[in-house]
């Protein structure tokens, strides 16, 4: 049986937008493409797949670099671009969840499942990168720090999505903040998390 969506986007008879499936990547301006590509790579874990070359059509094509995450061992064509463009504003001093003079507010990357979570906070500790923010939500649970621009970047495991897909809205509303600096900020409580569900 088919549902009257599917029905009509067989039939051509398309009343409103298309739904994406999602999102393809993602360009940031950035003022210094080595020191951003430093912290895309050897901090986040991207790897580069391309950058822009001059041609006879492009003889001076902006410095542009393209990165892929990890998927199931193959690399996609780009998840995040960077474009150097040095007339960008200093960084603000400190990052904060809102309230920045950003028109991103942070950018969220998905790691594989818990485990590879746990190992990339530990990383990221021994780096001395700064944790601005731990927190429990109620899909995911989350790290965020800043790079070096003063772009906002989430890292995050998904819970399962029984755990959150009866309220959506609940869940994305429930926010459980957990330390940031010490032993304490490589913790992670799997026992007695909320499960969301819509009342009957």
């Amino acid at each position: 049986m088919q549902s009257a969506k599917q029905e009509e986007r067989m039939s051509g008879n398309q009343t409103g937008p298309v739904t994406p499936s999602g999102l393809n990547h993602l360009v940031l301006n950035v003022r210094n493409l080595d020191e951003s590509h430093q912290f895309w790579t050897e901090i986040l874990g991207f790897r580069q797949v391309g950058e822009l070359k001059a041609s006879p059509t492009r003889p001076n094509p902006p410095r542009m670099r393209f990165y892929s995450g990890d998927h199931d061992g193959k690399m996609n064509h780009h998840d995040i671009a960077l474009i150097e463009n040095t007339a960008l504003p200093p960084p603000p001093a400190d990052w904060a969840m809102s309230g920045m003079p950003m028109a991103i507010g942070h950018i969220a990357i998905t790691l594989p499942n818990r485990e590879a979570w746990l190992r990339q906070l530990a990383y990221l500790q021994s780096r001395n990168i700064r944790f601005n923010r731990r927190v429990e939500h109620g899909m995911t649970h989350s790290l965020y720090i800043n790079d070096p621009n003063g772009y906002g970047v989430e890292l995050l495991y998904e819970l399962p999505r029984d755990v959150w897909e009866g309220d959506i809205d609940a869940a994305l509303n429930h926010a459980v903040a957990v330390p940031t600096e010490g032993p304490e900020a490589l913790e992670d409580r799997v026992e007695g998390l909320p499960v969301f569900q819509t009342a009957q």
